[in-house]
């Protein structure tokens, strides 16, 4: 069944298809409408589950967390602010081992204020236990909700698992969609088998997270990372039969023509899709472009993308996000997985592009893998730099004139 669906109603189709049983709820532009439909398709009787809407992200997260502990199946959805409003919650669900999918509908933080996207908000909860996908089109969407289940409820693993998604690129475009028929999925997703750990009415006990000393604490933790590893292989497992049930397959990492490469653009998201035209274009042209995208952020697929990018001349790693004081994110972790490896590429440039929705144009994407070629053919180092035009520069003078102008006009009134 294919259907023409918007990135948020994908994500509510993958819920939907993946038999959730509890969906705590609170609203928040660019997401709301993901919870309006799940509202929707309950209120109908269209879907079975329970809707309860929260009064904020930090208590529809603890209870996202309380209900998974109960051995239901949970959904859950934000952005933004919403999400680090909820960031006290989200160490604590990690730490109690809970499986769930959040869905985040990535948007620029304040301040200054914006509706649109970056990757910050999700960045900001890459060290909290979350392991994270990263879609790129609506269909990737609905498909990666439904392998996050799996992924999440797998005994090797037990975490909840963020699956982001671009807000208004992705959230509001509609694309055509390929809509799992309800068997295919329910024999890739069986029920949620909670085992033995979780709260039943039948068996009242009482559980508290105590007070613990460091060295207590360090092997809670240190388990809980393991746990997270632990996700690179099982993520296989379940691609493999994803891809036997509807013949989509998901790597944990994509690569676009790659494989005779000899540079590379490296990104996350829906800004991805732009690069596979610039690649394309760039090959007409006779340089030899590919693309590398990550799906799984964490765990970070360490050996998938050490096996891409060896023998490569130059890599142009784009970053939705900043991290003040030190540059793009994605490029901290790329560059760390590199070090000291043999035959790695010399150049790895870091490029700051897309912060608060800000478009990358196919002609900044093939000045920049010019940058790299000849910083790789010069042997030059290059240092972060943030992708702006001219053009945006002088608008930005230009108001910052009207703003003294309109000062100095208030200050001859008093």
């Amino acid at each position: 069944m294919h259907k023409l669906l918007t990135g948020n109603r994908a994500a509510a189709w993958g819920a939907r298809l993946s038999g959730v049983e509890y969906i705590p709820a609170f609203p928040i532009t660019p997401q709301t409408e993901i919870i309006e439909t799940l509202a929707a398709w309950i209120e109908a009787g269209e879907m079975q589950g329970r809707f309860v809407q929260l009064e904020s992200e930090h208590s529809m997260v603890t209870a996202a967390g309380a209900g998974a502990a109960t051995g239901v199946r949970v959904f859950t959805a934000t952005s933004s602010q919403g999400l680090l409003y909820a960031m006290e919650m989200i160490y604590s669900v990690a730490g109690w081992r809970v499986p769930f999918v959040l869905v985040n509908v990535s948007r620029g933080l304040s301040a200054p204020i914006t509706l649109e996207p970056d990757h910050n908000d999700v960045m900001a909860a890459r060290d909290t236990g979350f392991l994270q996908l990263h879609c790129s089109t609506c269909q990737e969407v609905l498909d990666s909700v439904i392998m996050a289940y799996r992924l999440s409820e797998d005994m090797r693993i037990r975490l909840p698992v963020i699956v982001n998604l671009d807000g208004f690129y992705l959230s509001f475009t509609r694309e055509p969609v390929a809509v799992p028929e309800p068997e295919q999925i329910r024999r890739f997703l069986p029920e949620f088998d909670p085992g033995e750990i979780y709260f039943r009415a039948s068996m009242p006990e009482s559980q508290a997270v105590a007070v613990l000393g460091g060295s207590t604490y360090s092997y809670f933790r240190y388990e809980t990372h393991l746990a997270a590893t632990n996700g690179i292989a099982v993520y296989d497992e379940i691609s493999r039969e994803f891809a036997r049930e509807t013949g989509r397959a998901y790597h944990v990492v994509e690569e676009y023509r790659c494989a005779d490469a000899e540079y590379l653009f490296v990104m996350l998201g829906s800004f991805a899709t732009k690069a596979i035209e610039a690649v394309d274009r760039l090959r007409d042209a006779g340089k030899a472009a590919g693309l590398l995208r990550p799906r799984l952020f964490r765990p970070f697929p360490v050996e998938a993308l050490r096996r891409a990018c060896a023998g490569k001349k130059g890599l142009a790693v784009i970053d939705q996000n900043l991290s003040m004081g030190r540059g793009g994110i994605l490029h901290t972790e790329l560059t760390s997985v590199l070090y000291g490896e043999p035959d790695m590429p010399p150049v790895a440039a870091s490029f700051i592009g897309g912060l608060g929705g800000r478009d990358i144009s196919l002609e900044e994407m093939f000045e920049i893998m010019d940058v790299v070629i000849q910083a790789a053919e010069q042997g030059r180092r290059l240092e972060p730099r943030l992708l702006y035009t001219e053009r945006e520069l002088r608008q930005i003078k230009s108001l910052q004139a009207v703003a003294r102008a309109e000062r100095h006009t208030l200050g001859e009134g008093k």
